[in-house]
């Protein structure tokens, strides 16, 4: 099985040769037949010539200008890619690297799942490290767009989904949302499409700050799951 693993960065200079290095010697060992695809949304910090610097192998960089947004560079790295198994992690590895192997796993005993979703409620470890405050912030803002959405999943928004090649190819082509939205959108095509979805839990372990503002972005949010929701409807 060949398996792709996609890392959207921006501006992430400061760990991007760690991230690769870890990446490709985790895939390396664990996974004979891989390619790891860095996307590039548009940095201002070189952070892609510091990958294609590394020269490593089976990996590659794509790159564009300007900034588009965390979806525009999942689906970049989606399409471009040629796995059976395509995921996508960020680049803090945020979940490590033991979820790649996990996902693969459960594709090979469940054939008929086409999208692998991470849950940290599912995990009983899954909040480690959060605070109080971040932890009940986290699960209000899932709860409120989970419900807004129709969606029956416990972590809608975990950065750690994987995608069968031609569901991955199905869904992809056909989402337009560019920024961090698109989940929601990918999960609407994936269900309008009649593919089956599996959670897996995750736990956090490697925290760094949120990029989510939990009221400015709720409001943004469930206007963008509207749009979404209208137009996935039409098909």
């Amino acid at each position: 099985m060949k398996l792709s693993l996609i890392v959207p960065m921006y501006n992430e200079a400061a760990i991007i040769e760690a991230t690769a290095h870890t990446y490709h010697e985790y895939l390396s060992a664990a996974f004979p037949d891989h390619e790891l695809i860095f996307v590039d949304d548009g940095s201002a910090d070189d952070c892609g010539a510091k990958v294609e610097a590394l020269a490593l192998p089976k990996t590659r960089v794509i790159r564009y200008t300007p900034n588009q947004g965390k979806g525009n560079a999942v689906k970049t790295g989606m399409l471009a890619a040629a796995g059976e198994v395509r995921m996508f992690l960020d680049a803090d590895i945020a979940y490590g690297t033991e979820v790649i192997a996990q996902a693969a796993k459960l594709f090979a005993e469940h054939p008929e799942a086409a999208v692998v979703i991470g849950s940290r409620p599912l995990h009983p470890e899954g909040y480690a490290g959060y605070t109080a405050v971040r932890k009940l912030a986290s699960k209000t803002y899932i709860k409120v767009l989970n419900v807004a959405g129709g969606f029956r999943l416990s972590d809608s928004q975990c950065g750690c989904k994987a995608y069968r090649g031609d569901a991955a190819q199905a869904i992809f082509s056909r989402t337009e949302t560019k920024g961090f939205a698109f989940d929601f959108e990918t999960i609407l095509w994936a269900q309008k499409l009649g593919f089956r979805i599996l959670e897996m839990p995750v736990t956090v372990v490697n925290h760094r700050a949120s990029k989510v503002h939990v009221v400015r972005d709720t409001f943004k949010m469930l206007k963008e799951l509207r749009q979404i929701r209208s137009r996935v409807k039409k098909g």
